[in-house]
């Protein structure tokens, strides 16, 4: 059931000339409007100002909403959804960074795209119209919509005021990740619902504590930043959590990566164990793209990242794709667990193994890691069952940084 509508549009008055954009995303049950957005953007074209008001649009939802929402995208530009749907070629160079940057965004959400009848798209319409004014008049556009207004609407949908954190935008399209051969866990009778009838292999698995390269929003794969001040504090804040009562952590397992491994053995040191360093819990590695934000990479390799995030098999120059890393980790989950039978085991890892376990023990197709998000110390936990399924106990847990 689609939750939400998100309606889009862009003008340029000359074309090329003063444009502007304006997008609203509403509540599809009623059609309350619960956010309006709209910006006049310099002297651009009229396919600018649609995609950049696609852009703000998608944006506004995953502020309200954050990721995995259900939305129906609709807009009177043939071409801007005909392209966001796969079934007309982007042979504009100028739009297709605008087009990523979209894609990288639905793709974040459930989207349904529709084409409508201008006549049908006039409060974006308004609101783009309202935002060329206001640049002529020299005059900042405000919405119509009141902040009171704005947080009763969002306060009667959602249980919690905070959106989502955004996901690196490491995005790919679901058709195509279905198609890569990842192992899997077993099927079994097993619901999950039953008593255990075995003790379990719990596995605990903690991301990394703040780097200078995740501040900045860059890629960061087999690179070794340090720990900063704040990541270190958040380890020894994992640390205290993880040697009391109920984890009884029995073994320590880290990526070598210094900023797993110094996690890592903050929490080890409080056990009194030994950090067991296994490199198939690396990051996926991004090759030439280490180090870079996203916004340089499209500038700098547009038709790799395009092909990067359309296929899963795809690889970044020189480096790893998700298909390969999937099997990877994969491997090394199952060593950890038949090793480590019945014992409670710490893993210090990253963003990539972390959701590539837990989508292993939920049995979700690859496609699922484009709907968690995880959070710089954060904790998740499986249990693993000789006679029944695995089951994953908690995700994205950061109580301890609070």
């Amino acid at each position: 059931m689609t939750s939400f509508v998100v309606e889009a549009d862009g003008g340029s008055r000359g074309n090329p000339g003063p444009a502007g954009y304006g997008a609203v995303v509403k509540d599809a049950a009623d059609g309350q409007i619960l956010v309006e957005v709209a910006d006049p953007i310099g002297t651009q074209t009229n396919n600018v100002a649609e995609y950049r008001g696609l852009i703000a649009g998608l944006k506004a939802l995953l502020d309200l909403a954050g990721d995995g929402a259900s939305v129906e995208v609709r807009m009177d530009s043939k071409l801007v959804i005909e392209q966001m749907a796969g079934r007309w070629k982007i042979k504009n160079e100028g739009l297709r960074p605008l087009a990523t940057e979209a894609a990288s965004l639905a793709r974040r959400l459930r989207v349904t795209w529709r084409w409508i009848p201008r006549e049908r798209n006039k409060d974006a319409d308004r609101l783009a119209n309202e935002a060329m004014d206001a640049a002529a008049k020299g005059v900042p556009w405000r919405s119509s919509i009141s902040a009171a207004a704005s947080s009763s609407s969002q306060g009667s949908l959602f249980d919690t005021a905070d959106p989502a954190p955004a996901v690196a935008p490491a995005v790919a399209s679901e058709t195509a990740l279905e198609t890569v051969a990842v192992p899997t866990a077993p099927a079994t009778a097993g619901t999950g619902w039953r008593p255990p009838t075995t003790t379990a292999t719990t596995l605990l698995l903690l991301r990394h504590g703040e780097t200078p390269m995740s501040v900045e929003r860059r890629f960061s794969g087999l690179g070794d930043p340090e720990l900063t001040p704040n990541g270190l504090a958040q380890a020894e804040a994992a640390a205290a959590r993880l040697t009391r009562e109920p984890y009884n952590v029995q073994v320590v397992v880290s990526s070598p990566l210094r900023r797993a491994l110094v996690t890592a053995e903050a929490v080890a040191a409080r056990l009194g164990l030994d950090v067991v360093v296994e490199p198939d819990l690396r990051e996926t590695d991004f090759g030439a793209w280490e180090g870079h934000t996203f916004t340089e990479i499209q500038r700098h390799w547009p038709d790799e990242l395009a092909t990067w995030l359309a296929d899963p098999s795809a690889a970044p120059p020189g480096g790893e794709s998700f298909g390969d890393a999937a099997r990877r980790v994969q491997v090394i989950g199952d060593r950890l667990v038949e090793r480590y039978e019945g014992r409670t085991v710490l893993a210090v890892s990253h963003v990539t193994p972390i959701k590539m376990l837990v989508r292993s023990a939920l049995l979700a197709p690859l496609a699922a890691l484009y709907r968690m998000h995880l959070d710089l110390a954060a904790l998740s936990l499986i249990e693993y069952y000789a006679d029944g399924p695995a089951v994953v106990k908690a995700f994205n847990d950061t109580s301890h940084l609070r």
